[in-house]
């Protein structure tokens, strides 16, 4: 895996201050794109053990929130099996720390997935120019999705983030 930056104290990339790990890697080429320099795989640079560390080194803040997987796209195929293990590993060392994940994919194409497992809050879809949003929390386009992957995986049906709980069931 490759990746651009890691991002300390985020605001913008979930809820709570995040750090934020931009992949390199991206086949869906959104028109309007944030981050196009992230599409190639190829860019940036290799992530290795120091990479790793200083994101450990954010996540043992106690105002760090949780990390937030972006790019680039964590679920491109030079990708996901780094995001997934790494997930997996702070998951196990910081399971007090939320994890988000950005992808193009939609929630129907890849909720079997390993790293769903290790996931939170799943920001996906494709982000759609015409339809920019600026006013819209953590998306940039209304046909994306925020979604709580553990309510959604317990109710077997897509649950937003922001979505009251029914029957006082959390």
């Amino acid at each position: 895996m490759r990746y651009h930056n890691i991002t300390k104290d985020d605001m913008l990339n979930g809820d709570g201050l995040r750090v934020v790990l931009w992949v390199a890697g991206c086949s869906h080429h959104c028109k309007g794109c944030q981050n196009p320099i992230t599409w190639d795989p190829n860019g940036g640079i290799p992530f290795d053990e120091a990479a790793k560390q200083e994101i450990f080194e954010q996540l043992e803040k106690d105002y760090i929130s949780g990390i937030t997987f972006s790019g680039g796209d964590p679920l491109h195929p030079a990708n996901e099996a780094d995001v997934t293990a790494l997930a997996r590993e702070i998951r196990e060392k910081y399971p007090s720390k939320d994890i988000w994940l950005y992808t193009g994919y939609r929630w129907e194409e890849i909720c079997d997935h390993e790293i769903i497992s290790y996931t939170d809050v799943l920001v996906d879809g494709r982000f759609i120019l015409e339809q920019l949003d600026v006013t819209l929390p953590w998306k940039g386009s209304p046909n994306q999705r925020v979604i709580d992957v553990k309510r959604t995986l317990r109710k077997g049906k897509v649950v937003l983030f922001d979505e009251e709980e029914e029957d006082g069931e959390n």
